[in-house]
C-alpha cells in the first residue's frame, strides 16, 4: 500500500541521514545532536504523510538495519527502539501532525522523549566506562537537545507544507 511505500522511502532517508549527518556531527561538534535529526526528521515526516500507527516504527527499524548493513555503527539500533517508542507516544494525537497546538505539542514531546531515550540507551549500551548517571544526564541530555533541534526544524517544515495545502498521497 501507499503507507508501506512511504515507510520505505523514509527508511531510506533515515539510513542516508544517519550515515552522513551522524559522523559529521561527531567530526564537527563531538556531539550526537545531528544523529537525532537524522532519525527523527524522517520519522516525523512519515507520521505526517501517513497518519498511521506503525509507519514510523517500520521506517526506524528498516532504516536502522539498512544503515548498519552499509557500515553504520551498531548503536543506530537504539534509534530503532526509540522509533517504536515514538510511534507509541504518537497514539496520543492519533498519529496526526496538523496545525493545532495539541497535535504539535504531542509531536514535540514524542520526539524529544524518544531522542532522550535513544541517548540513554546508547549511553548505557555503547559507551564503555561510563555510568548510568552519565547516560541519564550527559549523553541523554545531549540527545534531548538533538530532539529539540529536530522539532525546531521539522515542525515548521510540516506547518509550511500544511499551510501550502500540500496534501498527502492518499486521502485522510
Amino acid at each position: 500500500t501507499v503507507d508501506i511505500a512511504l515507510a520505505g522511502v523514509f527508511s531510506a532517508v533515515f539510513a542516508v541521514l544517519n550515515l552522513t549527518l551522524g559522523p559529521l556531527s561527531f567530526q564537527l561538534l563531538q556531539l550526537p545532536i545531528l544523529h537525532d535529526f537524522a532519525a527523527f526528521f524522517p520519522l516525523l515526516l512519515v507520521t505526517w504523510a501517513t497518519g498511521q500507527f506503525g509507519t514510523s516504527s517500520l521506517a526506524g527499524i528498516v532504516g536502522s538495519i539498512v544503515a548498519i548493513s552499509l557500515g553504520g555503527p551498531l548503536l543506530i539500533i537504539c534509534f530503532a527502539a526509540s522509533a517504536v517508542i515514538f510511534d507509541l507516544l504518537m497514539f496520543a494525537n492519533r498519529h496526526k501532525i496538523r496545525i493545532s497546538m495539541y497535535n504539535l505539542a504531542i509531536a514535540a514531546i514524542a520526539t524529544i522523549a524518544s531522542a532522550y531515550l535513544a541517548g540513554v540507551l546508547i549511553g548505557v549500551l555503547f559507551t564503555p566506562n561510563q555510568t548510568l548517571q552519565w547516560a541519564l544526564t550527559f549523553w541523554g541530555g545531549w540527545h534531548l537537545v538533538g530532539g529539540i533541534m529536530t522539532v525546531a526544524i521539522t515542525l515548521p517544515v510540516i506547518l509550511t507544507l500544511e499551510k501550502a495545502n500540500v496534501r498527502k498521497i492518499k486521502d485522510d
